[in-house]
């Protein structure tokens, strides 16, 4: 395709991603009066939120494996097709049930939609030329990223669109898009009829992490921590995931490469990764939630007082990204990154619903700027210690693991910021003499605050102003983890060739931790006279 065919069918394409992405964020500062409306629970509050990035997470990997079996393009139609009908169902929702289901379809939309158009691209345009469209690709994540939630927050205010227009806006233009792709993406189709897609792996992880998510959840709450319902669910999360392991292991093409996790520096990423996923989606989930309910503004000033976290995401992954290029030096700017990021977390850890927002916008851009430096050169140092021949299923099981981790940590967190309203808003109803049971079950954790009188509104307010510190705090431990993890990573340089040097693969029955000394003391060589790469292929086959 030349370059005029090419912009008009990137044009279809980033229309897609930009929706697809801001499905999230525009969601993100709507959700208290979505769920408010709904006569929702803070648990379901959660559950919006963990059931989307659950299925996406877990679909991923088949979407990408089923672009190298069948058609790209039409896999492509598919995909915006359910995206677009869980959007107009989700817009439809009459309670909370309804909605979490359409959201987990949506999930599934929403992690083909991602995956495909970067297939896609990369099958229309040459390595050589890529960089020159990649601008467009980091135009659409930025704007989707700080526009969402202002774009959201607005919608919600307009009295005559309202929270439901936050998904009816997908419509028009992803079918707009599906008509333009239609017209203008003509690919030649390169399959690979020896692709095996591990359904039962993938199947298996989803399963495992959700009912040990579920547990989460409930536990403490419905039944205890001692209780035959813990021994099932925990047991048969265990019995779940240690069945993936097995399937992981022995399959041709893993959902998780396990030869790679199992190497020194991919693993020490992998962890760094969840942690910081954990952290970042976890504790920005509930951003939104403390300005509206804890602090009373309205979904546009929460949406613009979330403006810190996404200028110091944007800000210090540009800098740190030309420090990194220009050293070669990565593990010096990531533990830089989780060192911030854990010291912002604490930061946060310290706010009430009474706190200077001046103190609470300062945490918010320390949150942002580790999450910058580090996220993303997690994703380097990974590649760094691969060939490349396994740099797609190496990026892949980073980026699994750390969308993995942003799932439990919205559900981690959000349980234990349930726990800790319910109790707050039960003490606080006492002092004003009126019985917390009176309401029903849920009267300690329901998100209707504006059907309640002035002064429950204010135990209310207070209640989750006060309990979102908590949860940040153990944010600031999960990324403690983190930054044990990168203090044990490889002090490597990056190589400047596209392969691991030529001397590494010829050692015999080298294991993944030898591999990887090769690369990192090597001279880069990994290109030879013959002009092929170490692998046998000509660079950049």
């Amino acid at each position: 395709m030349d370059h005029r065919h090419v912009l008009r069918a990137m044009s279809g394409l980033l229309i897609v991603l930009f929706m697809a992405m801001i499905s999230s964020t525009i969601v993100s500062v709507a959700l208290p009066q979505i769920i408010g409306s709904l006569n929702g629970t803070q648990s379901q509050y959660t559950w919006v939120v963990t059931a989307t990035l659950l299925a996406s997470t877990a679909s991923t990997p088949i979407w990408g494996k089923l672009a190298d079996l069948f058609s790209k393009k039409l896999l492509l139609q598919i995909a915006i097709v359910i995206f677009t009908v869980s959007a107009l169902a989700c817009g439809f929702a009459q309670n909370t049930a309804q909605l979490i289901a359409f959201r987990a379809v949506q999930g599934l939309g929403l992690g083909a939609l991602q995956v495909l158009v970067q297939v896609i691209i990369a099958a229309m345009i040459s390595p050589k030329e890529r960089g020159r469209y990649n601008g467009y690709l980091g135009g659409v994540m930025a704007v989707a990223t700080v526009g969402g939630p202002l774009l959201g927050g607005a919608i919600t205010d307009i009295s005559w669109l309202g929270w439901r227009w936050c998904f009816f806006i997908a419509v028009p233009f992803t079918a707009i898009a599906l008509v333009m792709l239609s017209r203008t993406l003509h690919l030649v189709e390169t399959r690979r009829p020896e692709t095996r897609v591990d359904y039962v792996g993938a199947v298996l992880i989803a399963a495992g992490v959700s009912l040990l998510l579920l547990w989460v959840t409930f536990v403490d709450n419905n039944f205890g921590w001692l209780s035959w319902q813990t021994a099932v669910m925990v047991g048969g999360s265990v019995v779940l995931l240690g069945a993936a392991v097995l399937v992981e292991s022995r399959v041709r093409e893993p959902v998780v490469p396990m030869h790679v996790v199992k190497r020194r520096d991919p693993a020490l990423a992998i962890v760094g990764s969840l942690a910081v996923g954990m952290a970042m989606f976890g504790g920005a989930v509930f951003l939104g939630q403390y300005f509206q309910i804890g602090r009373g503004y309205s979904p546009t000033e929460a949406g613009l007082l979330t403006i810190p976290l996404m200028a110091g995401v944007m800000l210090s992954s540009a800098v740190a990204g030309r420090m990194v290029s220009r050293t070669g030096k990565v593990k010096p700017y990531i533990l830089a990154g989780v060192i911030v990021l854990t010291l912002g977390f604490l930061g946060l850890s310290t706010i009430d619903h009474e706190t200077s927002l001046v103190l609470v916008g300062t945490g918010m851009f320390a949150v942002g700027v580790g999450v910058g430096m580090s996220m993303q050169n997690l994703v380097l140092v990974v590649q760094n210690t691969v060939p490349l021949n396994e740099i797609g299923a190496a990026s892949g099981a980073i980026t699994f693991f750390r969308s993995l981790g942003g799932t439990m940590g919205v559900s981690i967190l959000g349980a234990v910021l349930a726990n800790q309203v319910a109790t707050k808003i039960a003490n606080g109803l006492r002092e004003l003499g009126i019985d917390p049971a009176a309401g029903g079950s849920d009267a300690g954790s329901t998100l209707n605050v504006a059907a309640m009188p002035p002064a429950v509104q204010g135990v209310i307010r207070a209640a989750y102003g006060d309990a979102t510190g908590h949860i940040f705090l153990i944010s600031a431990g999960i990324a403690l983890i983190g930054v044990v993890a990168v203090l044990f990573l490889t002090p490597a340089t990056l190589r400047d060739s596209l392969d691991m040097p030529a001397a590494a693969p010829a050692v015999p029955g080298a294991d993944g931790a030898a591999r990887e000394n090769a690369a990192d003391t090597a001279v880069p060589a990994a290109v030879t006279s013959a002009g092929h790469g170490s692998d046998g292929r000509a660079p950049g086959a």
